[in-house]
């Protein structure tokens, strides 16, 4: 009998994907759920029990969480990524880790295919196919929802007559949680004109008022929060608890989809915003005019193949070189003051902050000058200009 490893997460999708691999296909199925952050305890062993309740022959819940971040979520961090100035790039990057990690445990087992519940209609079919693609040449790639393009009813009423009394009912809204942010998709964002209601986001403002918070950075990451030592996903998680209690981080990413074709997605993300706004405040008072000009340029692009499922790509390890070595002085303090549904950044303290007052105050007064000294400077600054209108008298 041929081995399957399938991408599990539990839902309706990847359910149908095992009784039918099992039973119409006569594989052997292996579900693997690569966790980067979004399943509970509680939930990672229900998981566990549908699987094998649908005819798995093993099951394995692999944590990708701590690799996600030290290989993914610090350089965006770093680079302050966010695709269209809006979307901290939260499912999309996981996606690439989660593939990664199916790919890894189907090599160790000798599997002979990977299957996914991924449907034609999205960008995940690209992540994943590309990741398999990639690192497991060898092994042939089965999507029976993309390729037999199944609806719900038709799933739910397979699993039923298969024996699983499904307990899918039809939700309003497509929620895909992770360390690094929620996504919400629902009929409001499937056009240009509508958004999501405030009952679609899974956390709910619980606080009025305001509440300070302060975030420390040491080289670009996080090290602390309100004085407390913390780092990595600790730091993320306890952050994510403080902002989304004020419903931060909510909003609408729309872009270009891997396909071709624009797409709209509701998400919220409290620790990813409050962390890149108030490092990107950070840098702006330790990092010179030209470091942050082209990190700006590289994060842009870090970010885009991030979410085009290009991770592998060798450049991504260069840029990330740059993003690491750009950050030995982003270090210090950032005071933020939340309040419902936004915060404002407030301050930075550091010993790299580079608005240093011996030198001068910006509009008040210069103390590395003289007058006559920004007299000769904006004269040469300004030949090449009054030789090129000189030639050119007819432009302004």
């Amino acid at each position: 009998m041929k081995k399957v490893v399938l991408a599990y997460s539990g839902g309706l999708d990847t359910s149908f994907c095992v009784m039918y691999l099992t039973k119409e296909l006569g594989y052997e199925v292996h579900t693997a759920l690569a966790n980067t952050g979004g399943f509970s305890a509680e939930e990672l062993k229900a998981v566990e029990e549908r699987a094998y309740a649908l005819g798995a022959k093993s099951h394995v819940n692999i944590d990708v969480t701590g690799d996600y971040y030290g290989k993914c979520i610090k350089y965006m961090v770093m680079g302050n990524v966010l695709r269209n100035k809006t979307y901290p790039i939260s499912v999309s990057s996981e996606r690439t880790f989660q593939a990664l990690a199916i790919v890894n445990y189907a090599n160790s087992i000798g599997a002979d295919a990977i299957a996914h519940g991924s449907t034609g209609a999205g960008n995940d079919q690209v992540r994943f196919d590309l990741t398999f693609e990639v690192f497991a040449p060898q092994v042939e790639i089965i999507t029976p929802t993309r390729d037999m393009k199944l609806t719900r009813e038709y799933e739910i009423n397979y699993l039923k007559e298969g024996g699983f009394e499904a307990d899918f009912t039809k939700m309003e809204y497509s929620i895909n949680k992770g360390v690094w942010g929620t996504s919400v998709g629902g009929k409001e964002t499937l056009c240009s004109a509508t958004n999501l209601p405030d009952t679609a986001y899974p956390s709910q403002l619980k606080k009025e008022g305001t509440e300070s918070l302060e975030i420390e950075f040491k080289n670009g990451e996080v090290v602390g929060v309100n004085g407390e030592v913390l780092s990595g996903v600790a730091a993320i998680n306890k952050l994510e608890e403080i902002g989304s209690a004020w419903a931060i981080g909510r909003d609408t990413h729309v872009g270009d989809t891997i396909v071709g074709i624009k797409g709209r997605v509701g998400f919220e993300a409290a620790a990813p915003m409050l962390i890149i706004k108030a490092h990107e405040l950070l840098e702006k008072h330790t990092l010179t005019k030209w470091q942050q000009y082209w990190k700006d340029q590289l994060g842009t692009w870090y970010g885009m193949f991030m979410h085009e499922a290009m991770y592998s790509e060798p450049v991504m390890r260069d840029i990330e070189k740059f993003l690491e070595n750009s950050q030995r002085n982003v270090s210090g303090k950032v005071f933020i003051t939340l309040r419902p549904y936004t915060f404002t950044l407030v301050g930075i303290e550091s010993a790299h902050d580079l608005m240093n007052a011996k030198f001068a105050e910006y509009g008040e007064m210069n103390n590395a000058w003289t007058a006559d000294d920004v007299k000769g400077f904006t004269k040469i600054a300004s030949m090449p200009l009054k030789i090129y209108h000189a030639v050119n008298p007819d432009e302004e």
